[in-house]
């Protein structure tokens, strides 16, 4: 891949500055890898850090879980041409909803049942909190099942991005992204992710303020930009007014965005592995000012996207078959200095290795602990070292698995909607499924067995129809009832958060004699002196 940087770099002034840049990128990640060995020995030190890391590598570990290239390059892009500069409340969203109000309620909750309990994935959780194997089962398959098109879609926004800056192909953008992040996973687990994750945190911070910046000057400072977009014919008074054009859908797009990550593995399991409750609360405030700048930041960035209108019909980017939405943040980018084109391939880079290595640590380790583990503790003991072997592999095969649906996404299935709406309604199964068991567990002593069942079919059951529909194998006629729960799947996806959070404490109500056994023994973790 190298060769063909440097190629590249003969016709490109930004690839030449992407060049040493990257090779320096790669270095540094691969050598925390290799240094964080010593962590990784045990399954709680490979898995959670032993439960001992500090505010600034978790609320940054969060943070770039949280917000990948994916949001950059696709949802800015997407929402930002829809939205205008209302898109910016998305940003803020994440921000006070999905990362402030996220560790307000459930950072010293889910750290102190989790450790009381003993759990270190989310079905093992579901599994100690409500004494039931096959919630655990169940929810290691919603795991298994969801994550793989989730992950696979984070390759997607580097495709855009590295295509105007290098001339190599697609598959090997890839590789190269898996290899990497595989290396540092495998030998360091999740200490070397933190760690790294501070790193493209630093990045991703540095790189979204010099993009707008320089974006701003290209249009004429604040005021300029922002008096262009009123006066845009393709764009108008609404899409630089308050709440935009469609402010309802603006609506379902925040709460999709913010509140869904309460229901995420990779997210919450952060929470897992911070050391103390002081580590929490200054962990809340880095964790917000992270979100502020970069998904505030990027959201207001792709809000300034159709004052591009005529770069992007040029390129053919916007025809009568729609607009590749993909491409806006990429054509914005298209006239700035080669050394801040160079900076955001780094940045969308470091944004995609991050949530990659948080995703597939996760897979790996749920799949091991929830599903494996147990198979061959029924025939031998398992030691730590085989444990700690297993997920290795696993993390090899999730990355393998999601690279190779990424390079066929790209290639044979193109033109093919279901791998892409798999992608779109992950997001809302999992957090459909998950959010409001793992949320009444931590705070309501009544909340029972059946009615987390039934979160979990409601969940998954509505994403799954909304593929269906979404691929042409439903029509919304066929569901007349919920037709437009499935107009979209933004809508959907929190019609399953908030339907969650609805039918989980009226099930349990009906269904006490589900309710497991030493409940006050569970809550008493915290009634305990810290």
């Amino acid at each position: 891949m190298v060769n063909s940087l440097i190629n590249a770099a003969a016709i490109s002034p930004a690839a030449l500055i992407s060049v040493p840049m990257l090779l320096c990128f790669f270095a540094l990640m691969v050598g925390v890898g290799f240094a964080c060995r010593r962590h990784a020995t045990s399954v709680d030190g490979f898995v959670l850090g032993g439960r001992s890391v500090g505010p600034w590598l978790t609320a940054f570990a969060f943070g770039t879980s949280y917000f990948s290239a994916v949001i950059f390059v696709g949802y800015a892009g997407q929402f930002g041409w829809n939205f205008g500069l209302a898109s910016t409340w998305i940003g803020l969203g994440n921000a006070f909803i999905g990362s402030l109000l996220a560790w307000i309620v459930l950072g010293k909750r889910t750290r102190l049942m989790t450790q009381h309990l003993g759990s270190k994935t989310m079905p093992d959780f579901f599994e100690r909190r409500y004494d039931s194997k096959r919630l655990k089962t169940a929810a290691s398959f919603i795991v298994f099942v969801f994550l793989i098109p989730y992950t696979a879609s984070l390759y997607n926004g580097l495709s855009s991005l590295f295509n105007n800056v290098f001339s190599v192909p697609y598959w090997l953008i890839v590789v190269a992204m898996a290899v990497l992040t595989g290396i540092y996973v495998i030998f360091g687990g999740y200490m070397a992710t933190a760690v790294n994750d501070f790193i493209q945190g630093i990045i991703m911070l540095g790189g979204i303020v010099v993009v707008i910046a320089s974006v701003l000057q290209q249009n004429g400072g604040l005021a300029a930009a922002v008096e262009a977009l009123r006066l845009h014919p393709q764009a108008g008074e609404e899409y630089a007014s308050t709440f935009g054009p469609n402010p309802i859908f603006l609506f379902f797009v925040v709460m999709l965005t913010s509140l869904g990550t309460w229901g995420l593995p990779q997210m919450v399991g952060k929470f897992y592995s911070i050391k103390d409750e002081g580590a929490i609360k200054k962990g809340t405030v880095i964790s917000t000012v992270f979100a502020v700048v970069v998904a505030g930041g990027c959201y207001f960035l792709g809000g300034f996207g159709k004052l591009y209108f005529d770069k992007m019909v040029e390129s053919g980017f916007v025809s009568d078959k729609g607009v590749l939405f993909d491409k806006v943040i990429p054509t914005m980018l298209g006239e700035l200095a080669p050394v801040v084109v160079a900076l955001v391939v780094v940045l969308v880079l470091a944004a995609s290795m991050s949530t990659l290595s948080s995703l597939v640590l996760t897979s790996a380790s749920t799949l091991t602990l929830d599903v494996v583990q147990p198979k061959l503790a029924k025939k031998k003991t398992v030691t730590e070292k085989q444990s700690v072997g297993i997920m290795r592999l696993f993390i090899v095969f999730f990355i393998v698995l999601s690279a190779i649906i990424a390079i066929l996404k790209d290639s044979i299935w193109s033109n093919s909607v279901f791998i892409a709406q798999m992608m779109g309604v992950s997001w809302g199964a999992l957090a459909g499924a998950f959010l409001a068991p793992f949320l009444y567990g931590l705070c309501w002593k009544k909340t029972t067995k059946a009615a987390v069942a039934v979160s979990f079919i409601f969940g998954t059951g509505l994403e799954i129809v909304q593929l269906c529909i979404s691929v042409g194998w439903l029509s919304v006629k066929d569901v007349p009832v919920l037709g437009f729960v499935f107009t979209n799947s933004l809508y959907s996806g929190v019609f399953a958060m908030v339907g969650g959070l609805v039918l989980v404490p009226i099930v349990s109500l009906l269904t006490q004699k589900t309710l497991p056994e030493d409940i006050e023994g569970k809550f008493a973790c915290y009634k305990a002196k810290q």
